[in-house]
């Protein structure tokens, strides 16, 4: 397993909100697969910018690519490309999760205290609620120290979640939303009732729908006279451009949105459709909402890796995905499908190379439909394999059989070129030393791990 960071988990790690340790609880699966003799882990290695991908070829049978999605959605809006007070939620949960790509963003959350967050899915409560839940709770967790001093000095007192849609086609869940309603002396401000369903739809609805929908009407019991803060979903407003103080000019005042409205023959459908909301004067209709700090959360996208194009893998820029045939086998798609095509119509395959995760389908699901994902690209390899070496199927092709087969010296074959190149490749037990010293850090100060931030950090604790 290649993987660009000294240390492993990915997501799990970088990308799950320090308030949320049960859903790291599978770092304990991986960690019992890292402990077969058939696994070796090269971490502090990008592939295709420092490694060429044609490295690896000679000496593997297979190659899956599961890198996930590492780039942002953008708005494409005015003031979006500002540098300060403008941030996406992808770089923020990194930056308090400890992502060294993401070290010195050092957001201001003392400029005042309207933050919005644009985006109405799962990573965007993430995000308000890290804004709004008391320092003192987030001490105990492994969000980073020098997230934990930025929020200490925050002035932000009021969050707003906006989305183009309404409440039925919002993407966030009910635990989420839950977490949100129960934060103490944090009020929620009422969702309009024409914005919801009426109860003769409602009792329609499927389980988790309705008690989603139950629970937003329900709302907080904390009274706004009670709260030192607040939050709100604010639904059909589209955002049109970030405005920045005329007292202050390098500060963010507000954001403008345009006003949208639901199909009106089929509001409540999770696919409703919105258009601009017109004036009777027939100019769309606008607001203002204040703004000291901005954060855009609507999805991310994968990126190609520096030598695909060796590989003979055509990238599909619009999706943002590795063309493939839907069980994780890698095609060829830059022919029209039917000229790429075996005689049953299927995709024709590229020889030994698989996709697994984000970038394989795109960026949805939780952690746990990508592990589903995952071991599903794993039984359609090992289906191919045996297809290959017990049936002889000569459809299914594997890296390097058309010159005499692979070395089948996986790693041991790459570390000359890793080598010459300069690289410092880190091992499992390089991560287990790592490990064992964030954990230590963590224990004298009271949470369960303190994350180095930094790469040069945990190469320092392996040298």
């Amino acid at each position: 397993m290649y993987e660009q960071l000294p240390v492993p988990f990915g997501l799990v790690r970088y990308g799950v909100a320090p308030d949320h340790p049960e859903v790291k609880n599978c770092q304990e699966k991986f960690a019992e697969v890292a402990t077969s003799p058939r696994f070796n882990f090269i971490g502090n290695v990008a592939l295709g910018s420092q490694l060429p991908l044609s490295a690896l070829k000679p000496h593997y049978d297979a190659i899956v690519f599961a890198y996930g999605a590492s780039k942002d959605k953008e708005l494409g809006i005015p003031g979006e490309e500002a540098i300060h007070y403008v941030h996406s939620a992808r770089a923020f949960v990194g930056w308090y999760n400890g992502l060294p790509e993401y070290r010195d963003l050092a957001p201001d959350l003392s400029a005042g205290e309207n933050a919005v967050i644009v985006g109405q899915g799962n990573v965007a409560l993430d995000v308000a609620r890290i804004l709004l839940t008391d320092v003192d709770v987030l001490r105990k967790t492994d969000i980073s120290e020098y997230a934990l001093e930025a929020l200490a000095k925050s002035r932000i007192k009021r969050v707003r979640v906006v989305g183009r849609r309404g409440p039925m086609q919002a993407a966030f869940t009910i635990k989420e939303v839950r977490e949100m309603l129960q934060l103490p002396s944090v009020s929620f401000d009422p969702i309009p009732r024409g914005l919801l369903p009426p109860e003769l739809v409602i009792t329609s609805l499927p389980r988790p729908q309705k008690r989603l929908i139950q629970l937003l009407t329900k709302g907080s019991s904390t009274h706004p006279d009670e709260a030192t803060k607040s939050w709100s979903l604010d639904f059909l407003l589209s955002p049109r451009s970030l405005h920045w103080s005329s007292q202050f000019p390098y500060r963010l005042s507000h954001v403008q949105f345009t006003r949208n409205e639901l199909d009106p023959s089929d509001p409540f459908s999770p696919g409703a459709k919105t258009t601009p909301l017109a004036l009777s004067s027939g100019l769309p209709a606008r607001v203002n909402i204040p703004a000291n700090i901005f954060f855009r959360s609507i999805g991310y996208k994968s990126s190609p890796l520096p030598g695909f194009e060796g590989l003979g893998i055509r990238f599909n820029d619009r999706r943002g995905i590795i063309p493939n045939d839907g069980f994780g086998r890698v095609t060829n798609s830059a022919q029209p499908v039917e000229e790429s095509s075996t005689p049953d119509g299927s995709l024709s395959p590229l020889p030994g190379l698989y996709c697994a995760g984000w970038v394989k389908c795109g960026p949805t699901g939780v952690i746990a439909s990508t592990m589903t994902d995952a071991f599903a690209t794993a039984d359609i390899i090992a289906t191919d394999w045996k297809a290959r070496s017990s049936v002889g199927d000569s459809r299914i092709s594997f890296l390097n059989l058309s010159t005499g087969g692979s070395t089948g010296l996986g790693w041991e074959g790459v570390r000359p070129e890793a080598e010459n190149s300069g690289l410092s490749p880190t091992s499992w037990r390089d991560w287990e030393l790592i490990d064992a010293a964030e954990r230590e850090r963590g224990r004298q100060k009271g949470k369960t791990r303190d994350k180095f931030s930094r790469v040069e950090e945990m190469l320092q604790i392996v040298e």
